[in-house]
């Protein structure tokens, strides 16, 4: 809702930059979509690594 209204008070104040962000969006959000993906694989493996390093914690029953 917040971002809505942003893009509100930039359409008020110029409307053909507002209008540029909106059409250039959904490319920009194409365009960085690999990167999340990345991201979200790294993080996934980092988890992996942590939890097979703790697993002989957790077995023991140590926090």
């Amino acid at each position: 809702m917040l971002t809505f209204i942003l893009w509100l008070i930039l359409f008020i104040i110029c409307w053909p930059i507002a209008l540029a962000a909106l059409i250039l969006y959904p490319f920009v959000w194409l365009l960085l979509l690999p990167f999340r993906l990345l991201g979200f694989a790294i993080d996934l493996s980092f988890d992996l690594v942590r939890n097979l390093f703790m697993l002989p914690f957790r077995l023991v029953g140590v926090k």
